[in-house]
């Protein structure tokens, strides 16, 4: 491949990771905005939508609905499920920015994970990226009044999880279609979700009908698209783009939902990305 089309396909990849971003950003917004519901009730909502994309993508496409894998796929789908689901309760709990923000803790967890379970070394820097990252969620938690311990605590599992769901899709490589894991994970959160909000279900009213199917779609659009920007350009190149979901997200928090945050609270944003973000140039090198 020729300088000109790695350059092309670079700035294809990064306009990609954008519209994934701002999907990201724009859905878990309006889950923030519909907090009438209970948090399964909208990952419910939230894992309808995009199975239905995905069914329909893999099936004019061609490709095998089942996979070959079936039960890493179905325990992939529990565990990314639980870690939807806590992160739409941290939604309820936390300030939008420090939500988001913090939901980039899972690298730390994953990186662990992978030392234990898949052997992977982790170099001395990083550990001290990884005490960075933890500064700025003392800074969060110490001086953010409305960083709420259960709120906190929320995320932190869900991060958890999320750097597990990282793991497990490393060591299933490339021997599945992504959106063939994709689809199992809404289905595992489509039925589990489904059955757990019957107690408190609330059918949606007028614009909620609207808005509960842009999460669908948004989802799907977000899913996709970094899925191609990956497929198209190094990882290196790409993923430090995935950070800018943080910034739209403390951009949205402040313009149109009216949260503030103090000098200390955005250091410990700041903190936590740098760290990460420093983290991903250490491993990809």
């Amino acid at each position: 491949m020729s300088g000109e089309n790695k350059g092309n396909h670079t700035l294809r990849a990064a306009q990609y990771m954008l519209i994934s971003a701002l999907s990201f950003t724009i859905m878990n917004a309006i889950i923030k905005y519909i907090d009438r519901f209970s948090a399964f009730e909208l990952v419910f909502f939230r894992a309808t939508g995009t199975f239905i994309l995905c069914i329909t993508y893999l099936l004019f496409k061609g490709i095998d609905i089942k996979g070959q894998h079936r039960k890493l796929l179905v325990f992939r789908g529990i565990v990314g499920t639980t870690a939807m689901t806590l992160f739409f309760l941290a939604l309820k709990e936390l300030p939008f920015g420090t939500t988001i923000s913090l939901r980039y803790l899972s690298p730390i967890f994953a990186a662990i994970l992978a030392v234990l379970f898949l052997k992977e070394k982790i170099k001395p820097i990083q550990w001290f990226f990884f005490f960075m990252a933890f500064a700025g969620v003392l800074l969060l938690k110490g001086f953010d009044p409305n960083v709420g311990g259960i709120g906190l605590a929320y995320i932190l599992a869900a991060a958890c999880l999320s750097g597990a769901v990282y793991v497990i899709i490393q060591y299933i490589g490339t021997r599945e279609h992504p959106v063939v894991i994709i689809n199992y994970f809404m289905f595992c959160a489509m039925c589990v979700t489904g059955f757990l909000a019957i107690p408190a279900w609330q059918n949606p009213i007028g614009l909620e009908w609207w808005l509960i199917a842009c999460i669908g779609v948004l989802g799907f659009l977000a899913q996709l698209f970094m899925t191609k920007a990956f497929q198209i350009s190094a990882t290196s190149k790409i993923a430090p783009f995935k950070y800018l979901e943080a910034v739209f997200a403390v951009l949205t928090g402040l313009f149109f939902f009216g949260e503030t945050y103090t000098p200390l609270s955005l250091l410990g944003i700041f903190l936590i990305l740098v760290g990460m973000l420093l983290n991903f140039r250490v491993k990809s090198r």
